[in-house]
């Protein structure tokens, strides 16, 4: 761009030029001139020419003025006074230097300040021209900023400060509702409607973290929600105290399983929320108090309407249970055990809905994060496919896509704002009547998420995804509920046996009859099972205590009947009993496979006559009246193991211990010959003998049954204990072949004495022969009807080998041999009438007595 000229300006410039000398003398002027500088400034000391040259620093300054020249004192003040003028005028003399160098050098630079005036001159014109530009320049802008961008841009500023005012407006109501945050939780506790009073604390906390933060006035409201948090936390515990109090300890007649089932509802969830898990602990606590109140309540109640006991004079509970008979104490554990069944029916309940609520918060938890997994998939997937938005920057920093995105959100957030008014039971921000996009798109950024769920009763309940719990704690927790149903049983279990401990003091229980053991035994066995099945586990504390009691039963049955065989055995003079009719029923039940007493009949029944003998299974058994008895003393034991299975091993024992002692005892009475003392008897006959032999075959005959039916209700691992019945029955045995032996033994010491005084002469029959015939006749006639017909002819053959034995040792002593001699011929007719006597007898005719063997075999 082209300057114009000022002609003023050049004659002052030229008129300078003329001043000044030419050049080449300029020249060596400025030469010789600079040389001269040059050593004008060399008299100036090197300090004052330092970069950092200060009198503030006390060494500059030292050196520049030292002190020596101000020092007055003394006779030197003359002298002194000089230094320091020449030190002033040396200064001045610097200075003087310095200056003139300076001047020197702006002559020499002349040139250069004039062309540098000159040139500010002009870029001073070129400013005011391109100033005079710019004004026109913004003068047009301005008229076409008004015609054609004022209105748009006005639009956009509009369209901002109205989405700032919906902000405002939004936030304003977002803090009006928090505002209402205490009252909303106050009405909610008054409600118990603690699940919901936490939500609405934990959502303000987080719109406090996050939308309202800084926000002055709500500065103490996070403190006071916390505080309100650990106020509910007191709260749910006293109430779900409460609650388990009156859970538990309603009338157990009320046929409602479940009290307030979404009441306990919502106290689980919050407590779960809260990780208060103690709550179980409480529960255990009220169960353990409410066994106790059910047994002194059912005491209570059933000494009241005993008018034989007087409450006044009996003080203690205990005491007056213990004056209780059996029927009574009996109705009284029965209805003691039916309480109890309800009760672990109504914890079964209760903790039914606990377990579910907990397993629904897990489950939830699962879903969650797969869902969320899925999302942080799709989200991957979605910003790799992202495109980048162009923005433009408009007035204020603001950018179009933002203006135009605001703009967009505003119908929905009137939307939204429109739609939670609408709704009468919202919360606060989850959700809430505030409309402000942050609160409205709170179901994808917000933590505190929820969904409906039905859990185990119908209840439709909200589930939080918020809940604080891992997978670990409650599947845990949901052991812990499940051991707790456990724990219910064991309690009512150990209230029981104190309970039976309490009545057993005095020795009730031990003084029980067997029907009556049997009842009680019958009763706790339907209760375990019962418990079992309500509990799913068997509690083992009552089973233990009914053990104990039935191994004392056991011990007590045992003895009372073994006494009572040892009283009837010392009795028993062993002479033939007469069979009642019902011992007859007794054994024909055993034959048809019932191994049980008979039920006593009602009502008038026929009387019939006592038989002579037993028949069993077409057999007859003459028998004692001891023996009967005990086979009703067996029955006994075989049943009572099929009313108390428990003590079978025990029954087995005893019962073996039984029938060896009959078998032990019976032989010192009629072998060993003690009923001569005991009883009384004159003398052990041989009737005695073989109606002994007699009862201990029918023992014998029996044995085989009551093994088959142990066995039947023995583990296999326990079939060891039958061998017991093997070695018992082997002891009978042998004493049956004792008993026999004896029968032989006596008839054998008879012939002994007679045949030894026996001679070969007439008569014929002689008397030694008649005698002997005659005692025969007698032993048969003793036995005949007591023994079957095998075993006497078995026996008559032994007796008859031992005549025989004795005959013939008595003929070789009188040297009477079979050589058809006189004496021959006596013997042969005493040995045939002897022969035709015997076999006369009852049974014994076919008895083949090979009297030949009698004579000594010829050498």
């Amino acid at each position: 761009m082209c300057v114009p000229r000022n002609p003023q300006k050049e004659k002052i410039h030229e008129r300078c030029k003329n001043i000044c000398p030419p050049k080449d003398t300029f020249d060596r002027a400025l030469l010789h001139t600079h040389d001269k500088s040059r050593t004008d400034l060399e008299q100036v000391p090197k300090i004052f020419m330092k970069p950092d040259f200060a009198l503030d620093d006390s060494l500059t300054f030292n050196s520049v003025l030292p002190w020596s020249h101000f020092n007055t004192a003394g006779g030197k003040g003359n002298r002194d006074a000089a230094s320091s003028k020449l030190l002033q005028e040396k200064l001045s003399h610097y200075l003087d230097i310095v200056e003139v160098n300076i001047a020197h050098q702006i002559s020499l630079r002349s040139e250069a300040f004039f062309h540098a005036m000159t040139s500010q001159h002009e870029l001073q014109d070129y400013l005011k021209k391109t100033s005079q530009a710019v004004k026109m320049l913004r003068d047009k802008i301005a008229q076409i900023d008004k015609v054609m961008c004022e209105g748009s841009l006005h639009i956009l500023r509009l369209a901002l400060t109205r989405n700032n005012c919906v902000k405002v407006y939004n936030k304003l109501k977002l803090m009006a509702t928090v505002h209402q945050t205490q009252p909303t939780v106050q009405v909610l506790l008054s409600t118990s409607e603690f699940v919901g009073a936490l939500d609405l604390i934990a959502t303000t906390q987080e719109v406090l973290q996050q939308e309202l933060q800084g926000i002055h006035s709500f500065r103490h409201l996070g403190s006071q929600l916390c505080e309100l948090e650990k106020l509910i936390d007191k709260m749910m515990i006293a109430e779900f105290s409460t609650y388990s109090h009156s859970d538990l300890n309603r009338p157990l007649e009320d046929d409602c399983q479940i009290l307030e089932e979404e009441r306990l509802v919502s106290l689980i969830f919050g407590l779960l929320k809260q990780r208060k898990l103690n709550f179980l602990e409480i529960y255990s606590e009220e169960m353990i108090i409410t066994a106790k109140n059910i047994i002194k309540q059912c005491v209570i109640n059933k000494v009241s309407q005993i008018e034989e006991i007087d409450t006044d004079a009996v003080m203690k509970l205990a005491d007056q249970m213990r004056m209780l008979n059996f029927p009574q104490w009996f109705d009284l554990l029965k209805d003691i055990f039916s309480k109890f069944t309800v009760f672990l029916q109504r914890v079964k309940a209760t903790l039914n809905i606990i377990h579910s609520v907990v397993l629904s918060v897990l489950d939830k938890n699962q879903r969650t994060r797969e869902l969320e997994e899925i999302s942080q998939q799709k989200n991957a997937t979605k910003d790799n496919s992202l495109d980048t938005e162009v923005a433009y920057l408009i007035h204020e920093g603001i950018f179009i896509s933002d203006a135009f995105s605001e703009s967009e959100l505003t119908p929905i957030a009137i939307d939204t704002t429109s739609q939670r008014n609408a709704s009468p039971n919202s919360e606060p921000c989850s959700s809430d009547s505030v409309s402000e996009p942050e609160c409205a798109t709170d179901s994808s950024s917000s933590k505190e998420q929820t969904s409906s769920s039905v859990i185990a009763g119908g209840v439709d309940i909200m589930v939080n995804e918020d809940m604080k719990l891992t997978d670990l704690e409650l599947g845990k927790l949901a052991n812990n509920i499940q051991e707790l149903l456990h724990s219910a049983s064991d309690i009512c279990h150990d209230r029981a046996v104190k309970f039976l401990l309490s009545r057993a003091k005095d020795g009730f229980l031990e003084k029980l009859n067997s029907m009556e053991f049997i009842t009680l035994s019958r009763l706790m066995e339907a209760f375990i099972l019962d418990t079992e099945q309500i509990c799913g586990r068997k509690s083992m504390s009552l089973l233990g205590a009914l053990q104990s009691q039935a191994n004392k039963f056991v011990n007590r049955f045992h003895e009372e009947r073994k006494t009572k065989l040892s009283l009837l055995l010392d009795n028993e003079r062993w002479k033939q009993a007469d069979v009642p009719a019902e011992f007859q029923d007794l054994v024909d039940s055993i034959s048809d496979g019932k191994i049980a007493l008979p039920e006593k009949k009602s009502g008038v029944t026929e009387e019939r006559k006592p038989a002579e003998v037993l028949i069993v299974e077409g057999q007859q058994y003459a028998v004692v009246g001891t023996v009967l008895l005990l086979i009703r003393i067996i029955l006994e034991y075989c049943q009572c193991v099929d009313n108390i299975p428990s003590v079978t091993t025990d029954m087995l024992t005893r019962l073996s211990d039984l029938l060896k002692y009959f078998n032990s005892r019976s032989c010192q009475l009629v072998l060993g010959a003690g009923a001569l003392q005991v009883v009384g008897l004159k003398t052990i006959t041989t009737k005695n003998l073989a109606l002994s032999s007699r009862c201990l075959q029918l023992i014998v005959h029996y044995i085989p049954v009551i093994r088959a039916h142990f066995e039947a209700r023995l583990q296999p691992k326990q079939y060891s204990m039958l061998r017991h019945f093997d070695h018992i029955t082997k002891d009978y045995h042998d004493h049956i072949a004792e008993i026999s032996a004896k029968l032989v033994a006596i008839m054998d010491s008879l012939f002994d004495k007679l045949l030894s005084k026996y001679e070969v002469k007439a008569p014929v029959p002689s008397a030694c022969f008649r005698n002997i015939c005659k005692q025969m006749a007698k032993m048969h006639e003793a036995i005949f009807d007591l023994l079957p017909e095998e075993q006497t002819q078995m026996l008559f053959l032994r007796i008859n080998a031992s005549y025989k034995l004795h005959l013939k040792k008595q003929l070789s002593h009188l040297n009477v041999i079979n050589d058809g001699g006189p004496q021959n011929g006596l013997v042969t007719a005493d040995v045939a009438f002897y022969t035709g006597n015997l076999q006369a007898l009852k049974g014994l005719k076919d008895l083949d007595l090979n009297m030949a063997e009698i004579w000594e075999q010829k050498r």
